[in-house]
C-alpha cells in the first residue's frame, strides 16, 4: 500500500516571517492523503498544512505564528475545498469481482442440477 499526500494548494502570503522577517517568502500548503494498493486507488478526507519560508528555508510551526498569520491561515483554510473522497478500483480489481461472480454461479449451478 502507498500512502501519500498530495499538494491541493499553495498560498503566498504576504506576511512577515518570524525567523528571517521577510515578506515575500511565506507559503502556506494544503494537502490531501491519497492512498493507492494494487485493487484500487482512493483520495480520502485527511488534509494537512504547513507554512514554509522559501526565504529562509524554514518550517514555520503554529507555535512561531504571529496573530497575522493566524489571522491568514483562518482565512485560507475557510476558503479551501479538499476534493471530495473517493475510491476508484483498478483493472486487477474488476477481474477478480468479475471471477469471483463466475465462481459463485458456477457453484449455484451445480448445486441445483
Amino acid at each position: 500500500m502507498d500512502e501519500k499526500l498530495i499538494t491541493i494548494k499553495e498560498v503566498a502570503l504576504n506576511n512577515n516571517c518570524p525567523e528571517c522577517y521577510n515578506t515575500n517568502g511565506l507559503q502556506l500548503t494544503f494537502k490531501q492523503k491519497f492512498i493507492e494498493t494494487s485493487l484500487y486507488r482512493s483520495i480520502t478526507n485527511e488534509t494537512t498544512q504547513a507554512i514554509h519560508c522559501k526565504t529562509c528555508s524554514t518550517d514555520i510551526f503554529p507555535v512561531m505564528w504571529t496573530e497575522d498569520i493566524e489571522r491568514v491561515f483562518a482565512y485560507q483554510q475557510k476558503a479551501f475545498t479538499p476534493k471530495i473522497a473517493s475510491t476508484k478500483l483498478k483493472k486487477k480489481a474488476w477481474i477478480l469481482i468479475s471471477l469471483i461472480s463466475v465462481l459463485i454461479s458456477v457453484i449455484i449451478l451445480i448445486a441445483f442440477l
